[in-house]
């Protein structure tokens, strides 16, 4: 079974406040009924920028906006995210609400409003509030502070249980360069960017072309190869901001700067894509599942997004049942080539399936490993040389309780 070695990096607090420069708040705005729902992340400098956007044909208006607002600028100074109210399915208003939106977080900070870039999460098909909302804008830059990261993570989420904030410090050169992000999920998450907000902040030097390819690189290896439910929304995005306020030389690719650099921001992405599946909705185990062996890479990564999607692996992980029947099943309906002959199977350690559909194994170790909060999986193609990990969690009853009543 093949290990694979996790670089380490200096954590530090700070989240999104981190890195040189940035200010963040969370306010209540009264968009939700009790809590913070109004979040404002700010560079005191224009900050190179790059963002990956969900895939669904169905888009909020922040989504269409953002693109527009990226192709229009290479770099941004504001992020405003809004919770509560998705405004998705809203039409020409909701874009005319969003763009009102960014015209007032510019005139609140004294910015172009080419710099300002937006979010939001909740309800789909519900017009914002506005007069909340531009109050909310307001409250929250007179509350930008430079130890603001923790109201933003709680200002962002909305059936999250905790917010999620991460950032190490690296050294680039004798220069130390901070990388720090916050994130919001735990329903209606499945790869290819899940109904998810995340929100990067650097003060790293970096040209834009490269800051874009390496952030959707870092995506690609994070937050889109996690699985909570299988389904995506309309408003999932991740937007980075580099500011250079750390002073180092700018990042060049190829070079040994551009591959610590590159190593922490997966790193950071992954920690918070982690996060996430840790707070499925109704979840009550974190799980890893890693394919080996597999042909090519796309093959690998089929198969584990099938594995990590399929309900009845869910379920069956959730009742703590070494069903590894249900794990080769989705494997081969996954459309992939490879010898389910071949095919070895691992909880942790222990081998559940050998070649030859050798099931030799203890049930009582099997359902000790499937009690614990944190299961590994791997699934021995043994069909090739590539491989590729997802995270997902376990389905529960609890989960259709959350979601049967979401919206009331």
């Amino acid at each position: 079974m093949t290990m694979t070695k996790q670089q380490k990096f200096k954590q530090i607090d700070g989240g999104v406040c981190a890195p040189s420069g940035f200010f963040a708040s969370g306010v209540r705005a009264g968009i939700k009924k009790s809590k913070k729902d109004i979040t404002v992340i700010y560079s005191e400098v224009p900050a190179v920028s790059a963002g990956v956007f969900t895939q669904s044909v169905t888009v909020a208006a922040s989504i269409t906006l953002d693109r527009q607002q990226l192709k229009r600028s290479k770099t941004a100074q504001a992020i405003l995210v809004n919770s509560g109210n998705a405004n998705a399915c809203t039409g020409a208003r909701g874009m005319m609400n969003a763009k009102q939106s960014v015209a007032t977080v510019a005139s609140a900070l004294g910015i172009k409003e080419s710099q300002v870039l937006v979010a939001s999460t909740g309800v789909i098909g519900q017009f914002l509030p506005m007069d909340k909302l531009t109050l909310g804008i307001y409250d929250a830059v007179k509350h930008l502070r430079r130890d603001g990261s923790a109201d933003a993570a709680e200002g962002i989420c909305t059936t999250d249980t905790f917010p999620k904030e991460y950032a190490v410090e690296i050294d680039l050169g004798g220069v130390p360069v901070r990388i720090g992000g916050i994130a919001k999920g735990s329903g209606m998450i499945m790869p290819n960017m899940a109904t998810m907000l995340a929100f990067i902040t650097t003060d790293a030097k970096i040209a834009s072309p490269l800051l874009r390819s390496l952030f959707s690189e870092a995506n690609d290896l994070s937050f889109n190869r996690i699985t909570v439910d299988g389904d995506t929304s309309t408003n999932d995005l991740s937007i980075i901001l580099a500011n250079g306020q750390a002073g180092n030389a700018e990042i060049k690719e190829g070079t040994a700067a551009y591959r610590k650099f590159s190593e922490a921001l997966q790193h950071v992405l992954t920690v918070l894509s982690k996060m996430i599946v840790r707070d499925g909705e109704g979840a009550t185990k974190f799980v890893e599942v890693t394919v080996n062996g597999a042909k090519t890479k796309q093959d690998a990564e089929l198969a584990g997004r099938t594995i990590c999607n399929s309900p009845l692996v869910k379920t069956a992980i959730h009742g703590e049942d070494a069903n590894w029947g249900r794990i080769l099943a989705a494997a081969g309906r996954s459309g992939i080539s490879f010898n389910p002959d071949k095919t070895e199977i691992y909880f942790d350690d222990l081998r559940i399936l050998g070649k030859n559909y050798d099931i030799s194994f203890s049930e009582e170790k099997a359902k000790k490993i499937l009690q614990q909060k944190d299961v590994t999986i791997t699934v021995e193609l043994n069909s090739g040389k590539h491989s590729a990990t997802f995270w997902t969690c376990d389905l529960s009853a609890e989960y259709v309780r959350i979601n049967g009543s979401y919206r009331s």
